[in-house]
């Protein structure tokens, strides 16, 4: 299992902390790439219930920077939006 990745199918105990499980909930990501701020709200996650560390699905991990580079090739500067899950 890559670091920040989880199995969507199983809770985990935090390898960053050791001592936290983490619990399904969702969260906020700010991406930055050049002159491009974005700001996901409403992302799924697990969270640490111990020390607050998030771990994205790979699936959800690839919606985000689908999402983008889909506002980086728009010439988006700063914007903030609910995450869209891709089926």
């Amino acid at each position: 299992m890559d670091a920040g990745f989880y199995d969507e199918d199983q809770a985990m105990k935090c390898p960053i902390c050791k001592h936290g499980n983490t619990q399904p909930g969702t969260v906020s990501v700010t991406l930055e790439r050049g002159a491009t701020t974005i700001v996901f709200r409403h992302v799924p996650a697990e969270v640490c219930e111990n020390c607050g560390e998030e771990f994205h699905s790979a699936k959800v991990t690839e919606a985000l920077l689908k999402q983008a580079e889909t506002a980086v090739a728009e010439g988006v500067e700063i914007d903030v939006r609910r995450f869209a899950q891709i089926a």
